[in-house]
């Protein structure tokens, strides 16, 4: 039995996050970074899912280009290392060092049961809403807050 927590990623900028748990979540086992996942397998009709990334149940974010489950890999700045923000020179803003690589923790691009976050990208809306549904105030918060 297996349970993931899913990070939906919509075309207007807003996530979504839903639990699913087994047998839905089956479905998304062996899936890998980059696949796309139809949204009625996942009790979405209608909807298509493209995976772009998770984390594992540690926390080590899933990285494109490894098959193994865990691996330590030297890289620069990108998915798993964001650089450290440093004092260059006499300057006191902070800014981020160019050319900084470090040995990190990721794991692989497969989702197995190790997995425990996934996040995916909407590539097909379907009829039914993600989120919860609006009510009337919060409609008129936000335009009002749009309008100032």
């Amino acid at each position: 039995m297996v349970d993931f927590k899913l990070v939906l990623g919509t075309k207007d900028g807003k996530s979504h996050q839903k639990e699913i748990k087994s047998p839905e979540a089956d479905n998304l086992l062996k899936a890998r970074i980059g696949d796309t996942v139809s949204g009625d397998e996942l009790g979405f009709s209608g909807y298509e899912f493209l995976v772009t990334g998770g984390s594992d149940k540690c926390g080590f974010p899933m990285r494109k280009g490894i098959q193994e489950a865990r691996k330590k890999v030297l890289i620069g700045k990108s998915v798993g290392f964001c650089g450290k923000k440093r004092r260059l020179g006499k300057k006191t803003v902070r800014k981020n060092q160019n050319g900084l690589v470090r040995r990190r923790t990721v794991c692989g691009e497969m989702i197995t049961k190790i997995i425990h976050q996934i996040n995916l990208k909407v590539v097909k809306e379907g009829a039914q809403q993600l989120g919860p549904a609006e009510t009337a105030d919060e409609k008129t918060a936000a335009e009002n807050k749009t309008k100032q």
